[in-house]
This record gives C-alpha cells, sequence and structure tokens, in this order.
C-alpha cells in the first residue's frame, strides 16, 4: 500500500452491537433552538469581507492520510432499545433539544446524556454500511478544489441536491459556491447568492459593493472538509456523528437528537439543521446534516455528484493510496493547501489556485 499523504493518526470509528437498555424518561417541556449565525468565512449567504490586508498563504498541507484507526470503544445500542424515549419527544428539532436539556441539564451535561442512553458499550464488530469487496482501511480519499478553474455555474450545487435530497432552499446546502472580489480601493466582498445554485450576476451582490469597481474576482466551492481532528464529532452527546473507517464523518440520523452542538462546532459553516420539508436527506426533519463526499457513490466506485458534473474540472476526487490515480499530484501541485489550516482540524480537502486568505 502507498505510504498515506499525512501520518496522523485519525479519530476512532464507531461500531454496532447491542448494549443495555436505559429506563424511559419522562416526556420533557421543549427548549428553545440554539441559534446559528455563520460567519463570513463559513457561510452560504451574501457576506461583506472586511478590507484588512490578507495574511500570508500557509504553507503547503501534509497530505491526507489513509483511515487506518482504531475503533472506538464502543458499539451502538439496537435503536429500538432507546426508541420508546425517543417516541415521547416530537422530531422536531425544538422538542429534541429539550429532551436533551431535560436530561442532560444543557451543554454542561452532554456527557450525562450519553450515561442515561447507554449507546455506546464495546467495539467488537464495525458498522459498516460498504458493499463487499471494499476495503476501507486500503483508501485515503482526497478531495481537491482548484479555485483557478471554477467559473461558478452552480452544476455543482443542483448536482448535490439531486443526489442526496437536499431541500431547495440556499439556506439548506451540503455545498455552495461563494464569489470573491477584491475591488480598486482594496476592500474585499463575498457573495454566494441562492448558495450559487443559480450562477452569479455581473456585480457583487454583497452589501456595500454596488457602484464599486473589482480588481479582480475568483469562485470558490465550498463544502465538508471531511476533517482528521473534526470538531463535530467530538462534541455530539449521542455519538450521532461518527468517523468510518476509511476516514468519512457521517451523522447517523436515527441517533440525531438535533441539538446543533456539531451545527456551531464546526468552523467551516458546513452543517445545518434539516426543516420539516417534504424532500430531505434520510427523510428525516430536524436532525444534523452536511456534505458526505456522496458516501453512497465512492463505495460503489463512483465519484462524488458534484465532481462528475463539473464541466472544467474544478473538483477532483480520488485514492491517494491507488496507483492509478493522479489526486497525489493533483493535492500536491502548485503548492495545494486546505483551507484555514490555523483552525487545527487537519481538512482533507486540498485547495489549488487562489483562496479565502488571499481574497
Amino acid at each position: 500500500m502507498t505510504e498515506p499523504l499525512d501520518p496522523g493518526t485519525p479519530a476512532a470509528t464507531p461500531a454496532a452491537s447491542p448494549a443495555a437498555t436505559p429506563e424511559p424518561a419522562a416526556t420533557p417541556e421543549p427548549a428553545a433552538t440554539p441559534g446559528f449565525a455563520p460567519s463570513a468565512e463559513s457561510a452560504p449567504p451574501s457576506i461583506v469581507a472586511s478590507p484588512e490586508p490578507a495574511p500570508s498563504p500557509a504553507a503547503a498541507p501534509e497530505p491526507i492520510p489513509t483511515a487506518d484507526a482504531a475503533p472506538a470503544d464502543a458499539v451502538l445500542v439496537p435503536l429500538e432499545a432507546i426508541a420508546p424515549q425517543f417516541e415521547q419527544a416530537s422530531l422536531s428539532r425544538r422538542a429534541f433539544l429539550g429532551f436533551g436539556v431535560a436530561l442532560a441539564g444543557g451543554v454542561a451535561g452532554a456527557a450525562v446524556l450519553g450515561q442515561l442512553f447507554p449507546v455506546f458499550a464495546s467495539a467488537e464488530d464495525q458498522a459498516s454500511p460498504l458493499v463487499p469487496g471494499y476495503d476501507p482501511k486500503t483508501k485515503a480519499w482526497t478531495f481537491v478544489v482548484d479555485t483557478s478553474r471554477c467559473i461558478g455555474c452552480g452544476l455543482c450545487v443542483v448536482a448535490c441536491k439531486e443526489e442526496n435530497h437536499v431541500p431547495e432552499s440556499s439556506e439548506f446546502t451540503r455545498t455552495w459556491v461563494e464569489r470573491h472580489v477584491t475591488m480598486t480601493d482594496g476592500t474585499r466582498y463575498v457573495d454566494s447568492p441562492d448558495a450559487g445554485i443559480n450562477g452569479f450576476p455581473a456585480t457583487s451582490t454583497a452589501p456595500g459593493a454596488e457602484g464599486k469597481t473589482p480588481a479582480s474576482s475568483f469562485f470558490q466551492p465550498r463544502l465538508c472538509m471531511q476533517c482528521e481532528d473534526s470538531p463535530c464529532t467530538g462534541v455530539c452527546p449521542v455519538s450521532a456523528t461518527y468517523k468510518t473507517e476509511d476516514g468519512i464523518i457521517l451523522v447517523d440520523a436515527r441517533r440525531c437528537i438535533g441539538c446543533g452542538y456539531c451545527v456551531v462546532s464546526c468552523p467551516y459553516g458546513a452543517r445545518y439543521i434539516t426543516p420539516a420539508d417534504e424532500d430531505t436527506p434520510a427523510s428525516m426533519p430536524g436532525v444534523a446534516d452536511k456534505c458526505t463526499w456522496c458516501y453512497q457513490r465512492i463505495n460503489h466506485g463512483q465519484v462524488p455528484a458534484c465532481v462528475e458534473i463539473c464541466p472544467v474540472g474544478a473538483r477532483r476526487f480520488g485514492d491517494a493510496n491507488d496507483p492509478a490515480s493522479t489526486i497525489r499530484a493533483d493535492a500536491l501541485a502548485a503548492g495545494g493547501k486546505p483551507l484555514h489550516p490555523e483552525y487545527g482540524t487537519r481538512p482533507r480537502v486540498i485547495y489549488l489556485g487562489p483562496t479565502l486568505a488571499e481574497a
């Protein structure tokens, strides 16, 4: 097997087998939903960036490793063992949040919730949605985004929503495209009208940009970074967010209680809570959702939908351990680097071309 791009050890993978059934809990009163306002560097809506000087470009990253980690000391309890308790709460995010807060006493008591519902016990077996013959331990999945090629057509956003049943509203999106514009006066603006799904108008839609003359601009696709040191997996009180053996972070919608902790913990603004919509991922409103790199496709030998549809090759995907793949060379070409390495999450998406830090 080819040596992985990054020697770091990824987080552990949850697995599944029965454990003790918890005692039923009384139905709580719903609590208020925690607010979340994405930052100017992490969210799809139109944003105005400050005229501060751009920081120095980060050094080329240590590329993405194979996710060959030891499993967590836990396995999943059968859903039916905890279902009676969840049936007492509404499927809405607000009711789920109230349920969790009443049991655990808020964020400070998140660990208590895991004790009241013993979702994990030991790790003998690995839960896996993979097809026969697929060996996750040999994979080093790598995603490359080339901003110098992106034309802002929005087809990637369309393909993602169609493939993954993501709601049409731009408020809920697994991937989006931003336009970064530097004006002649030095001010920088970021906009993403409707998450870029319909392309971009000739002039920036960011507040304050009207009437100013652009000096340079580029499009920057955004998605889940599939971080090696992912905050979202650490804050989930019921381990609904977990990492597979091949390093892909997924959400078990059956277990998610919609508390929103993972949403606010993601520094890239890549998560959202599914709305009460006729068509949502997993057909379950009120739970966390995000880009999965189309896991249902890649473990069948296909590429993510956004990669397949891109007409200019701005998105590329592959296994860095596959000698027939060029993704390793792509990831290291022209000083490729992750977005905001200073966050310390070790993102697995590598960017080529200009990025937000250079706007």
